[in-house]
């Protein structure tokens, strides 16, 4: 991931928008705590997944099958405004989520990601390379299984939960579903008009890595 925000950085590729779902993972970034993880990691391994400690904000949260996890690797320029761009981010979901028939996801006047009440839907953590180019982005729960995040709090926040927009709606809300979603409204929010191409991906090893 890193690799991609240089060449961004180079003006060898657009702004790119990357939408995929992970293999179980865990990430911790630079908030994170060890009361934050709630099992060894001998125990997560023993689970299925991996731990990752990561250079993006945030504490530890997860990844993994059920849920749509973006990167944008967008320059936002040589003054740019995190808070505005991460607030870009809760909106594109927001909205790409009442278009699937998930309306009243609201943001949180002090957590970042999108919610529902107390319940947090989509997690959001960034960074942003040489003060210009972004990393990192979304993960928004879909179909996710929640069992996984008994391992953590999720995002270092011991008083509020997590859910999927499955269970908020009521019937079965895939990634495949949210994928093109979201692609149209990140158009809309930060006025880019997104096309397939193939930029030389990462692989499993580094894309984990980059959460």
């Amino acid at each position: 991931m890193h690799d991609l925000a240089e060449r961004r950085l180079r003006e060898e590729i657009p702004d790119t928008l990357i939408l995929l779902q992970h293999p179980p993972v865990y990430t911790a970034g630079r908030r994170s705590r060890p009361e934050h993880l709630l099992w060894a990691e001998g125990q997560i391994t023993a689970a299925g997944a991996e731990l990752h400690h990561v250079d993006r904000g945030g504490s530890v949260t997860f990844h993994g099958p059920g849920q749509l996890v973006g990167y944008p690797i967008v320059d936002l320029g040589p003054r740019p405004d995190v808070n505005h761009y991460v607030r870009d981010l809760e909106q594109v979901v927001i909205d790409a989520c009442a278009d699937a028939g998930v309306p009243n996801l609201t943001r949180n006047p002090i957590n970042s990601g999108v919610w529902s009440e107390d319940r947090k839907v989509c997690a959001i953590g960034v960074r942003v390379k040489r003060m210009r180019v972004t990393l990192h982005g979304f993960a928004l729960n879909c179909t996710t299984d929640l069992s996984w995040y008994d391992a953590i709090v999720p995002c270092g926040l011991t008083d509020t939960g997590v859910a999927t927009l499955s269970r908020i709606a009521d019937r079965e809300v895939t990634v495949e579903e949210m994928m093109p979603l979201i692609a149209r409204r990140f158009e809309v929010v930060f006025e880019r008009e997104l096309k397939p191409a193939p930029i030389g991906l990462p692989s499993r090893r580094q894309l984990e890595s980059a959460v």
